[in-house]
């Protein structure tokens, strides 16, 4: 399968752009672990809390697709993720000032084959988990930063709600047939 990232700060519309591509391409998304795990907690993270939420993205990335029985989508098969451990360091940094070490080591094995960068042009809404309103620009930067300084592929994503779902698309129809075609190095 190839694994399809939503990438960027809170409030960027990742969820929503998730579950539409997945619903265009007939496939799964993974939900973002560490939504899970605060509104299992009730309280505000530490540092601690990175190791066990990262772990916990890599378990649903691996098992949601066998969880659901749904492997099937348009071809080639797609695995679309509502974030990802790159997002958990990210996070960390900005937060914590710092990344667990074992993270670090484990993140080239992690990265998707494509990233969708959800731009921060839509209205920040609170939630209850989320927190930063006013670190919107300097956290899509860090995001923006990590992509490009990792030379890994992807695509900005902003406008509308459907416009959003758009450039989305044109973005992966674009660089499908690239991805499907590679041939596998030795």
């Amino acid at each position: 399968m190839l694994k399809i990232t939503l990438f960027g700060s809170e409030s960027t519309g990742k969820t929503t752009l998730a579950a539409q591509l997945a619903a265009h391409y007939q496939t799964v998304w993974v939900p973002e672990y560490s939504r899970i795990y605060q509104e299992k907690h009730r309280r505000p993270l530490t540092f601690q809390d990175v190791t066990p939420i990262a772990k916990g993205q890599l378990r649903l990335e691996k098992q949601y697709p066998c969880l659901t029985g749904r492997q099937v989508s348009k071809s080639p098969n797609l695995l679309i993720c509502d974030t990802d451990v790159l997002e958990t360091k990210v996070y960390s940094e900005a937060y914590y000032g710092k990344t667990p070490a074992w993270l670090l080591r484990e993140l080239p094995w992690h990265y998707a084959d494509f990233y969708l960068l959800t731009n921060i042009d839509l209205p920040w809404q609170p939630d209850g988990i989320r927190d930063r309103p006013d670190d919107r620009e300097a956290m899509h930067q860090r995001f923006k930063t990590e992509l490009t300084s990792r030379t890994l592929a992807f695509q900005e994503i902003s406008g509308s709600e459907p416009e959003r779902l758009r450039q989305a698309i044109r973005a992966l129809e674009k660089w499908l047939p690239q991805a499907t075609t590679k041939t596998p190095q030795v």
